[in-house]
């Protein structure tokens, strides 16, 4: 999963898209039957990384929600001191 050295480098990972049957990695596909098990075992590793990264992303939005729902609250709550 190396990039082109051609291609501009803007710190941002090499993508890998998978079908099942194929990957596709800097626009290239490739068999899964046809990699080696060190590659397929690499591509494994982005797969869980990739859910682990979901899971979080997915955990900050519950977490930002709850803090909106928490400053809603605190805000209705000094209303009623400022009211006083």
């Amino acid at each position: 999963m190396s990039k082109n050295k051609n291609k501009k480098d803007d710190g941002q990972m090499p993508s890998a898209e998978t079908d099942g049957a194929s990957v596709t990695v800097d626009d290239k596909k490739y068999k899964v039957e046809d990699m080696s098990d060190q590659a397929q075992a690499q591509l494994s590793n982005i797969q869980f990384v990739d859910g682990q990264i979901q899971q979080l992303k997915n955990e900050w939005a519950v977490s930002d929600t709850a803090r909106l729902g928490y400053t809603a609250a605190l805000k209705g709550e000094l209303v009623k001191i400022d009211g006083n």
